[in-house]
Parts: C-alpha cells; sequence; structure tokens
C-alpha cells in the first residue's frame, strides 16, 4: 500500500466510496473537538498534533477503521474500548457495525486537555 501521501484528501481518496465517507465522518469528529490541531500525514496515515505533539492518528482498512490515541487514551477509555480489537495504543471499529464516533470524542477531548496540561506554556 501507498504511504507517501501528500495529504488526508489524498489518502481518504484511496479507499472505496462506503470507507471514504467513514474515514471523513472521523476527520470531522477529530476536528470537532481539536480545531487547533494540524493535520498531516505520518507513518503513511492522517495524523493530528497539538503543541507539537502527537494527539490521535487514523487509518482504513476494508475491515475496520483504525484508530490510535496513544496509549493514555485507550488506557483512559479501556472499558469504552473492551469491545474491540486492541493493540497497544490503537483500537479497531469495525466497519459492519455502528462507529462509535461519540467515543472517538470524548477520547480526543481528552487528549487534546492531556497535551495542553504537559505542552502549553501557559
Amino acid at each position: 500500500m501507498k504511504t507517501d501521501f501528500k495529504s488526508v484528501d489524498e489518502y481518504i481518496s484511496t479507499f472505496p466510496k462506503d470507507i471514504q465517507t467513514l474515514l471523513q465522518e472521523v476527520r470531522k469528529t477529530i476536528i470537532k473537538k481539536a480545531p487547533e490541531a494540524v493535520e498531516s500525514i505520518s507513518y503513511g496515515m492522517p495524523a493530528y498534533k497539538t503543541y507539537g505533539k502527537p494527539l490521535v492518528y487514523f487509518a482504513g482498512n476494508k475491515k475496520h477503521i483504525g484508530f490510535y490515541a496513544t496509549p493514555t487514551g485507550h488506557t483512559e477509555f479501556s472499558n469504552e474500548l473492551s469491545n474491540y480489537k486492541q493493540g497497544k495504543g490503537s483500537v479497531q471499529f469495525p466497519i459492519d457495525h455502528p462507529i462509535p464516533y461519540w467515543l472517538i470524542e470524548q477520547i480526543v477531548t481528552f487528549r487534546v486537555k492531556e497535551n495542553e496540561q504537559k505542552f502549553s506554556k501557559s
């Protein structure tokens, strides 16, 4: 799979239309809760940073949407994520089930506050 994408739009455009729709909704959900985040491509997938530090990432797959909120985001929401396949700092939301956008919102909000507390100069 190609990994040298120039933009999140280019990344999303490589997927079938039904998965593009899900990926665009994940993107909108992240931006809604982290409007100041810088969007880029990192590790071949959409990435978001605040205070120059990683916030969250997401990735498409033919069977799931991968969501990466570093280990802390997943640890904080371990109960809510317990029904999903996980790895260290990652979770897979199957595309044949409703994507829990509400949970993505909560995780992003948590990570924004965490980065602000750790890295803001205030």
